[in-house]
C-alpha cells in the first residue's frame, strides 16, 4: 500500500498531465474496490451518494463533518488509489471552519478535497464574494502547510442554485485561484462555449461535473478539447445503481415478474471485482 505522500504525488501528477482524467465517486468500500478493479486512477467521495446511503436528503446540511470523514476514511482504507473528498461547504460558515475541515481531511488519509461557496441557506444560497474568497484562502493556506501536496478544489456553485451567471462564476474562480486553490470547479455548467470560456479564463486545472443530464452529451475527448483537465461524476454512479434498484423493485411490485435478474452480474463476478480492487 503506498503512503499518503506517495498517493498525493501520484494525484498531483494526474492534474499535471495534458490529457484529462476521470475521477469517479464511490460511496462505500465495496464501490471503491470495484472502481479500483476497473482501472480508474483516483477516486473522490460523493455527498449525494452518502446522504442516500444514510437515508437523508443531500444539500440540506444533513451530513455532519464527522460522518463525511468517516465515510472518506472507509474508502481510503479500501483502495491503494489516491482519494479526494466532497467536503461540501466545509461544514461551517467561517474561514476557520473551512481550514479545519481541510486539516481533518488530511488526517483521514485524503489527498484532496473540495469546498464550495454555497451557504446551505435557500434564502441566500451563495456566500458574498469577499467572504467566499476568505474561506478559500484559509483552506488553501492549511492545505499548503501539509507535508504532502493536497489538491484543494474551490467550487463556485452559482449554476446549481439558479444563478447561471458565467461572469460572476469566472470572477469567483479567478479569485479562488489567486487565493491558492489548486483546482477550480463550477458544477452545473453544460454549454460547450461556456466550458471553453471558463477553462480559458484560469490557469489551474478545471474539474467538470459529467454526472448531470445536461452534461451527458460530452465525451472525454470533447471535454479535453474544451480545456477540461479533470472529470468527476458526483452522485451519478450512485443514482445509476439506485435507478436499477428502483426499476427492478417496481417490476416485481407492479408486474409480478423478475426479468431484471437476467441482466445482473453474478455474486461471483462482483466478488472477483471486490477482491481485485
Amino acid at each position: 500500500m503506498p503512503t499518503q505522500a506517495e498517493k498525493a504525488a501520484a494525484f498531483r501528477a494526474l492534474h499535471d498531465r495534458p490529457e484529462p482524467f476521470v475521477i469517479p465517486n464511490p460511496w462505500d468500500a465495496g464501490t471503491a474496490r470495484i472502481l479500483t478493479a476497473l482501472g480508474f486512477e483516483a477516486l473522490t467521495t460523493t455527498s449525494g451518494g452518502l446522504a442516500i446511503t444514510l437515508g437523508r436528503r443531500d444539500g440540506t446540511a444533513s451530513i455532519t463533518r464527522t460522518e463525511a470523514l468517516q465515510n472518506a476514511r472507509v474508502i481510503v482504507e479500501a483502495t491503494h488509489l489516491p482519494v479526494a473528498a466532497d467536503l461540501e461547504n466545509g461544514y461551517g460558515h467561517s474561514p476557520e471552519a473551512a481550514a479545519e475541515t481541510i486539516r481533518l481531511a488530511a488526517e483521514a488519509g485524503l489527498v484532496g478535497g473540495s469546498i464550495e461557496d454555497a451557504t446551505g441557506d435557500p434564502s441566500s444560497p451563495i456566500y458574498e464574494f469577499n467572504h467566499a474568497v476568505e474561506r478559500v484562502a484559509a483552506a488553501a493556506e492549511t492545505a499548503r502547510a501539509l507535508p504532502f501536496p493536497f489538491m484543494f478544489v474551490a467550487r463556485a456553485e452559482n449554476y446549481l442554485h439558479g444563478r447561471p451567471h458565467l461572469d460572476d462564476t469566472i470572477r469567483r474562480l479567478q479569485a479562488f485561484e489567486e487565493a491558492g486553490a489548486e483546482v477550480l470547479y463550477a458544477p452545473g455548467i453544460t454549454r460547450a462555449e461556456d466550458i471553453k470560456t471558463l477553462c480559458a479564463s484560469v490557469t489551474k486545472p478545471v474539474n467538470f461535473l459529467a454526472g448531470l443530464k445536461g452534461a451527458a452529451q460530452f465525451t472525454v475527448s470533447e471535454l479535453a478539447a474544451l480545456g477540461v483537465r479533470r472529470i468527476s461524476l458526483g452522485s451519478a454512479l450512485s443514482r445509476a445503481a439506485l435507478t436499477a434498484f428502483v426499476n427492478a423493485s417496481r417490476e416485481i411490485r407492479e408486474n409480478g415478474t423478475f426479468a431484471f435478474a437476467a441482466k445482473t452480474l453474478s455474486l461471483d463476478e462482483l466478488g472477483n471485482l471486490v477482491a481485485n480492487g
